[in-house]
């Protein structure tokens, strides 16, 4: 089967995502790495533009002018945020899609975990092209979560239900871990008295 193009992912995971998995399921890992690097590249200069320009005007209203907040500081910190968000989304796509994995797995899926990285790697679609846009990236994070379910139920050749299981329960698991952590850590905080 011929690879399919970059745009033609691009619409497909956006407004037809079951037809466009089902084109890339004999794919292996390379074709997503590609997609999914160049949308990270493009999603980490807008989220790092966008940072700057709040940092900038943050700054701004500052009473007291510090020299070393200027505009600088701000390119600077404009690159460290672009290099830190490229390499935790690039990482965090085999974690995520390997924590994933395991409940795809203990739910009956058993296509492998590269049918999983790349159903999280394509889902991830709508959050890295609209991600970045400040409110419009809970729509599109929402979005993606869809997309993700969809691949994974597609992919792994799982019920829906199944799949939203699979997507679902490892975030609720990890906010109720966090959850009772903040809540035995919480007190063992000092406070400490405002002027």
């Amino acid at each position: 089967m011929a690879e399919v193009g970059f745009g033609e992912k691009i619409k497909g995971f956006l407004i037809s995502p079951v037809e466009t998995f089902q084109k890339v399921k004999d794919e292996n890992l390379g074709p997503l790495m590609k997609y999914f690097v160049v949308l990270a590249v493009i999603f980490s200069i807008l989220w790092a533009i966008i940072f700057a320009a709040m940092a900038s005007a943050m700054t701004a209203m500052m009473p007291i002018k510090m020299p070393f907040m200027g505009a600088a500081a701000g390119g600077l910190a404009a690159v460290t945020m672009f290099i830190s968000y490229l390499i935790l989304l690039i990482i965090g796509l085999f974690i995520g899609a390997a924590i994933v994995h395991i409940f795809v797995y203990l739910l009956g899926g058993r296509k492998g975990y590269t049918q999983t990285v790349k159903a999280i790697g394509y889902g991830m679609t709508p959050s890295l092209l609209l991600g970045w846009i400040p409110f419009i990236g809970i729509i599109a994070g929402i979005w993606a979560l869809i997309v993700e379910i969809i691949g994974i139920r597609e992919l792994q050749e799982m019920s829906t239900g199944k799949a939203v299981l699979a997507v679902i329960l490892p975030g609720i698991i990890i906010g109720i871990i966090v959850g009772i952590a903040m809540l035995l850590v919480g007190p063992k905080i000092p406070n400490y008295p405002t002027p």
